[in-house]
């Protein structure tokens, strides 16, 4: 097995040799990762990577996902039950199991991830299946366990320049503060303000009060604080608080997974909502509306503190119920879901879209919106921008058809610039590598078609892949 040299430029030999030139523009840049879910223990404590199965197959809902779809059940591939059953530890039987179901991947992104993390990471020039399974399973073992695949150590080899990593206002963030403590190569520091591992605030389990267990988060985010959170006006403050915490370690964004873009700008609203859901008596329709008034309350807050706010709505989380009550959240239970973006976030834009202090990112999981909201709104608001194609449309052709359909409207620098979206750690370079190939294909044709010159594509590539994510998560402060 090896990885073509040409893989994902156009097929047409022209535009395929202009890609090629594109490509190389950007091939060795830096990686800046703004928005992402790796754990920053796995940099604090830089610990051994576990075993192959473990690393690779138990906490990728991508690849449990799949195989779910083919029969087979998440406690044969080591998913942890949220119900105490047992679940397979063997590592080398999970991988086994895996290898035997590769195929199930050919032509998606994720074997297009693994493949290139295979041969590019660990060295591994050979097709997974069946019969190489077990030479797979021993190769990965004995390299994770030297040095040099090491957490810290992988982290320099990716040249990763920024990480952001994800948590939430009652998380503790003492893996970033051991981070700021710690010299890097060279003399860097790891992690803090200007550091290369930051955090995002991300509070969707303290504005969702059917969340079990909100109500306790609500008094733990009163107690790291200091404030009364039994009152709106004290869980406001504390939210202020806790971002200003985050702040100093390195954030510089936030990020909202709301079911909806709906938001509506009511204070007294919000308040009643959130006095009724402490005392168990919000109905329905209230404990929806809490997420879209809160909206409003934390673009009020990006506007004081500076924080650039992302928005990611549209999964119905949990929507197969048997998967979620078996195995918990983030199992691959989750489905798209339509969105309305033009009204839904009318009442947040109309108070801050045009604020100099206010930037907020669009991603969505509802590729109709692309033309028809998300490229009108971010060419007509100074606040807004599109963000990537996220989860189930962050793949080759999910990439194409984004660019085709904001491009037009919006331009290229009405975009944000990519994001991987992982947890993954190992698998990083290669989403960016993917990435960049599909912007340098997309670049080769236009100039193909002598609507742009080689100079601007060259500059343009350079631009999407290194300068527009630094310039719009805030990372060249």
């Amino acid at each position: 097995m090896t990885l073509h040299p040409d893989r994902l430029f156009p097929a047409d030999e022209r535009t395929r040799a202009i890609a090629r030139e594109i490509h190389r523009n950007t091939a060795d840049l830096p990686l800046v990762s703004p928005h992402g879910h790796v754990d920053p223990r796995l940099m604090s404590e830089n610990r051994p990577f576990p075993d192959p199965a473990r690393l690779f197959v138990v906490p990728d809902h991508y690849l449990t996902r799949m195989l779910y779809a083919q029969g087979v059940r998440p406690d044969e591939l080591g998913v942890p039950s949220a119900t105490g059953e047992p679940s397979e530890v063997d590592g080398r039987a999970i991988w086994r199991r895996f290898a035997e179901h590769y195929k199930l991947f050919r032509g998606t992104p994720s074997k297009l991830w693994l493949d290139y993390t295979f041969a590019e990471v660990f060295g591994i020039y050979k097709d997974l299946g069946p019969d190489t399974a077990d030479e797979f399973y021993d190769h990965l073992s004995a390299r994770l366990a030297e040095p040099a695949f090491r957490p810290r150590a992988l982290f320099d080899k990716f040249n990763i320049e920024v990480l952001a990593t994800t948590e939430s206002p009652v998380d503790s963030l003492e893996a970033h503060a051991a981070l700021e403590a710690l010299p890097g190569a060279g003399g860097r520091k790891w992690g803090g303000p200007g550091g290369k591992v930051v955090t995002t605030f991300r509070p969707d389990n303290l504005v969702e009060p059917d969340w079990p267990g909100w109500k306790e988060r609500v008094e733990r985010l009163g107690e790291i604080t200091g404030e009364d959170t039994s009152t709106f006006d004290g869980f406001l403050t504390a939210l202020r608080k806790r971002r200003q915490d985050f702040i100093a370690a390195g954030a510089t964004c936030t990020d909202h997974g709301n079911r909806t873009a709906i938001t509506i700008d009511d204070p007294a609203k919000a308040a009643k909502i959130f006095h009724k859901a402490l005392e168990g008596k919000a109905h329905f329709g209230e404990l929806w509306e809490f997420p879209a008034l809160m909206l409003v309350e934390f673009a009020r807050m990006s506007v004081d503190d500076g924080l650039v706010m992302q928005l990611h709505p549209g999964a119905d989380r949990n929507h197969n119920k048997w998967l979620y009550e078996g195995w918990g959240r983030d199992v691959g239970g989750d489905i798209p879901s339509s969105n309305d973006y033009t009204i839904g976030l009318k009442p947040l834009l109309n108070a801050f879209g045009n604020h100099p202090r206010f930037r907020i990112v669009l991603y969505t999981l509802d590729e109709t919106v692309f033309s028809r909201e998300i490229a009108p709104l971010a060419g007509g608001y100074s606040a807004v921008f599109a963000g990537a194609p996220w989860w189930f449309l962050d793949s080759p052709e999910g990439m194409r058809r984004f660019r085709e359909a904001i491009h037009e409207t919006a331009g290229f620098y009405n975009t944000a610039g990519f994001v991987d979206d992982t947890r993954a750690f190992c698998s990083i370079p290669a989403r960016h590598d993917l990435a960049r190939r599909i912007d340098a294909s997309y670049l080769a044709r236009l100039v193909a078609e002598h609507r742009m010159t080689d100079a601007e594509a060259a500059e343009t590539a350079i631009d999407l892949a290194y300068h527009l994510p630094r310039k719009i998560y805030g990372l060249e402060q």
